[in-house]
């Protein structure tokens, strides 16, 4: 027999039959979906090739890791951390286990430990993806190659698959409503990232409330933050230093920009809510005891994780592919002193 040829792919594979890299990754996973006729062809060349799957590649995989991947940008935002309890919750039920990969937000990162993960020491991704604009062509060679992946939180769009995700354009427009009905007439919004889709449908709700109540005739008043530390204070003070010219309510699209305003309000002497009213996208279990108490918007983190560790479950234990399949877990806003009148 001659040595194996491990740089034998799945691509390679695919190119020799003329077929796509889906297909052959269904055939060797023994898919109902893929012919009888196209799996002896697919399993004929694989073998003439000495291809070599992947540990989570082939349906011949004789036995699971037990284990579920789970990427994030960060642990420190409290929506990460209930989310990761909510896929343990589920997944210590069913007898697996989760590594956690944190991104730092970069895609170099990102790309990294998806890279890692593709020797098959895992049976299934759960990911949100880091901030950073980028190709996701990483993921869905993932997915090309059989890895079941889902999506929570933070999504790609161009790729189809399981998402858990908020209704993130409804939040964006209740809160910027809720301080339209509080006497605001000029409201900004503060992003940290002009690529992730997330944001684009909060801004997009943001949006939406204002035209709706004639606020605005034009483009809404958005403000890019960076998210190092001294970069952002310095940003948010220079946009409220000036009383004649700053806004009276502003949606903050994530929770780490809630102590950098608070902290230049303080530094400015600026009233919460008095002069300026404050609604968040938070799920702070401190939001109740800050000075004022913030409002926020509650996005149902525990539930989200336990929603995708069982689709992923679902997957792997059924073998089956992910179809482009969406869970809405609606977003609530809690109203506290921080946008009252």
């Amino acid at each position: 027999m001659d040595s194996l040829q491990t740089n034998t792919t799945i691509k390679i594979l695919a190119d020799r039959l003329g077929l796509s890299k889906g297909t052959i990754s269904k055939a060797l996973k023994d898919s109902y979906e893929i012919s009888a006729e196209t799996k002896r062809k697919v399993l004929e060349v694989a073998r003439e090739l000495n291809y070599v799957p992947n540990h989570f590649a082939s349906g011949l995989k004789s036995k699971k890791s037990r284990t579920i991947a789970v990427i994030v940008p960060e642990i420190v935002d409290s929506f990460f951390s209930l989310a990761i309890n909510g896929i343990e919750a589920v997944t210590q039920k069913k007898g697996y286990h989760i590594n956690i990969y944190i991104t730092n937000d970069l895609i170099a990162k990102e790309k990294e430990i998806v890279k890692v993960l593709s020797d098959g020491r895992v049976d299934g991704v759960l990911i949100s993806i880091c901030r950073e604009a980028g190709s996701n062509e990483h993921l869905k060679e993932l997915m090309d190659h059989g890895m079941p992946l889902v999506f929570f939180d933070r999504v790609a769009e161009d790729i189809y698959t399981g998402k858990v995700e908020t209704d993130d354009f409804e939040a964006g427009y209740l809160a910027a409503n809720h301080l339209i009905e509080q006497g605001c007439k000029k409201i900004c919004f503060f992003s940290v990232s002009e690529s992730l889709s997330i944001l684009q449908k909060r801004l997009g709700g943001f949006t939406q409330a204002l035209l709706d109540n004639d606020i605005i005739a034009a483009q809404p008043c958005v403000r890019q933050i960076s998210t190092d530390q001294s970069t952002c204070m310095e940003t948010i003070e220079s946009i409220l230093s000036d009383p004649n010219d700053r806004p009276d309510g502003i949606v903050m699209s994530v929770e780490l920009l809630i102590i950098p305003v608070y902290n230049a309000c303080q530094a400015l002497k600026i009233k919460i809510p008095d002069e300026l009213k404050i609604v968040c996208f938070a799920n702070l279990p401190y939001a109740s005891h800050l000075s004022p108490s913030l409002s926020t918007i509650t996005q149902p983190a525990f539930e989200m994780g336990q929603q995708a560790a069982s689709l992923i479950w679902n997957s792997i234990e059924k073998n089956r592919e992910i179809k482009n399949e969406k869970i809405i877990c609606p977003s609530k806003l809690d109203i506290r002193k921080s946008s009252l009148v």
